[in-house]
């Protein structure tokens, strides 16, 4: 949530920032908010006012009292009860001020960094990096972009791999739950588990903290990291006891840190979680969303931190070697997206997807992104730090997939089809156990 001083301090360069995320009403939206600010500023004014008026009435009641003037000590004591009931009613406008403020600001995205690309849509986003080609900043847009890694080789999409080598049974998925829950067998729940198990061991060599986090959060936790409300038609709803499955370990770990004063000298902080993650996706389909490329629930691993404003860029810079490092690892074609303003989640102010590529579907599969949120989520959750000068302030929170394992299975199973089975990279193999899924 942006802050009432960052908007106040320069109202035409958040207008601007929000109309490059292409934010609709963005002018208006700010100026509800500083209406409603000056409602409050003027409510407060009176109450001041009020309050030295109560204390300067209140120091004359002694001295009638003392003079035997007791007909306008009590006037005067009515006086002052009048004025605290207007003080009061006052304090009631303020709080309502207040919160129809927070209601308004909770609706407006954050701000994007100045390197943030012009654009409207995913083919805006800029290629900063591949192991594919050598990359030009600002020139290779997805749009334009032309590497392709293919072997020219016929391939089966992971699908057809996931019933041929009986991994993945989706049809099961369907009978037990519905679309979009696979049921994982065999050397597919191998697999999963293995992916689970390399991923946090490089998060703990990293220095993260391992945390296993709940995976329904309440109402609270979804305001504070910004997925309420702007994403409330995309979480499962418990409603009953009104709370929401997860659809990333971003909401419960980030909110460990909600209404919570650090000290300097504890940041960064570095976590990851591994945990299911469920996401409705209201409205997808096609043959994009087919087999892994789209689930209801799914594995990943976050890696979250909290940090200071000074710091937070070179934490980004960490996070995005971090996932690249996966990658590489993996040994699977990758290139790292700088994503434009209209391409950019409500909650970010820079954030880079990682997308590897499908060599059986032709196609990029977005399988990271990760963000640097500024001070938009820590103004929401009130987390903040003390500095070296005692003074307190606001954090800066940043998070990411590392990675999630739908699309890494999809690629892993598609780009490593050899006559023996299917390859395992080997810094994968001491978790499978095997360097092939066999026939």
């Amino acid at each position: 949530m942006l802050t009432i001083k960052q908007i106040t301090d320069d109202k035409e360069a958040i207008i601007r920032g929000l109309e490059k995320k292409h934010f609709k009403g963005a002018r208006e939206a700010v100026e509800q908010v500083l209406a409603i600010d000056n409602k409050r500023k003027a409510a407060q004014a009176e109450v001041d006012a009020l309050k030295a008026q109560v204390n300067q009435i209140s120091k004359s009641i002694g001295g009638l009292m003392k003079e035997g003037k007791r007909e306008e000590a009590e006037q005067a004591k009515a006086q002052v009860a009048d004025i605290k009931q207007r003080s009061a009613e006052l304090e009631g406008q303020m709080k309502a001020a207040e919160e129809e403020r927070r209601q308004v600001l909770y609706t407006i995205p954050n701000v994007p960094y100045a390197e943030v690309p012009e654009g409207t849509c995913a083919e805006d986003n800029w290629v900063v990096k591949s192991n594919q080609k050598e990359c030009v900043e600002g020139q290779d847009t997805v749009g334009n972009w032309t590497a392709n890694p293919a072997n020219g080789e016929a391939k089966l999409p992971h699908w057809e791999l996931a019933k041929e080598y009986n991994l993945i049974d989706f049809d099961l998925g369907v009978k037990i739950s519905g679309a979009g829950f696979p049921v994982y067998i065999g050397y597919g729940a191998r697999l999963q588990r293995a992916l689970i198990n390399f991923f946090l061991d490089e998060a703990r060599k990293a220095g993260y903290t391992e945390i296993m986090p709940p995976t329904v959060v309440n109402q609270a936790s979804g305001y504070g990291t910004g997925q309420l409300p702007d994403k409330e038609g995309q979480m499962y709803h418990c409603e009953v006891d009104d709370l929401y499955l997860i659809p990333t370990a971003e909401v419960p770990v980030t909110n460990i840190y909600r209404d919570v004063i650090l000290n300097e000298s504890d940041l960064p902080i570095k976590n990851c979680a591994y945990t299911q993650c469920f996401r409705r996706e209201a409205g997808s389909y096609g043959k994009d969303v087919r087999g892994l490329n789209r689930l209801h629930e799914f594995s990943k691993i976050e890696i979250v931190r909290i940090d200071t404003p000074e710091h937070s860029a070179e934490s980004h810079k960490e996070m995005l070697a971090h996932v690249e490092g996966l990658l590489q690892k993996l040994e699977l074609p990758y290139r790292i997206l700088r994503l434009c303003g209209g391409d950019m989640s409500f909650t970010s102010a820079v954030c880079y997807d990682f997308e590897v590529y499908s060599e059986a579907q032709q196609r990029w599969l977005e399988v990271s992104s990760v963000s640097n949120f500024d001070t938009y989520q820590a103004n929401r959750l009130q987390c903040r730090y003390r500095n070296a000068d005692k003074k307190i302030q606001l954090a800066h929170t940043l998070n990411g997939s590392a990675l999630a394992l739908p699309r890494i299975v999809a690629a892993l199973l598609e780009n490593n089809q050899t006559a023996e089975g299917i390859r395992i990279p080997k810094a994968l193999q001491p978790y499978m156990g095997t360097e092939y899924i066999p026939r």
